[in-house]
């Protein structure tokens, strides 16, 4: 999701919920911790300089139980972090403590915010050697333009 969506899905919320991969909800007693801009700027293995910039928020919990973020704190936390970090409609990623510090990707389904798995990618697969995934093709879809027929000489 990108930011502006993030900001326009809060304002038509009472509540707050981000719901884990397995089905799991985030503690609702949850903070954000950090609204941030990451910025990643690396070379990837063939040789391609690349900058990547993210906005990240991380989740947290606390033993205050009785915590709640309301929709409308979160949004000012997110302008006053675009006013003092200067940053604009980036695509947001969310940092969760699972065994160690997690990372998703963030969704939305009209009830909750998502956070979906990321995976690593080679970005230069063209220079690396890694084939390109040939498509699958059933069998039974095939048509074969050359029909034999018993005694037609063919087979």
């Amino acid at each position: 999701m990108k930011l502006e969506e993030v900001k326009s899905v809060l304002t038509q919320l009472d509540t707050i919920a981000f719901q884990l991969p397995n089905g799991d909800l985030v503690p609702n007693h949850f903070h954000v911790t950090e609204v941030g801009k990451i910025t990643k700027h690396f070379i990837d293995c063939g040789g391609t300089v690349r900058n990547e910039e993210v906005v990240n928020f991380q989740l947290w919990n606390a033993d205050d139980y009785d915590h709640r973020l309301h929709p409308e704190k979160l949004v000012h936390i997110i302008e006053l972090s675009q006013k003092t970090l200067g940053f604009g409609n980036l695509d947001v990623e969310v940092e969760y403590q699972g065994q160690t510090i997690e990372k998703f990707d963030l969704d939305f389904d009209g009830t909750n915010f998502l956070l979906t798995t990321k995976q690593t990618d080679c970005l230069a697969k063209d220079n690396c050697g890694i084939p390109t995934e040939k498509p699958k093709v059933k069998l039974s879809e095939l048509q074969n333009t050359q029909t034999c027929t018993p005694g037609s000489g063919c087979c």
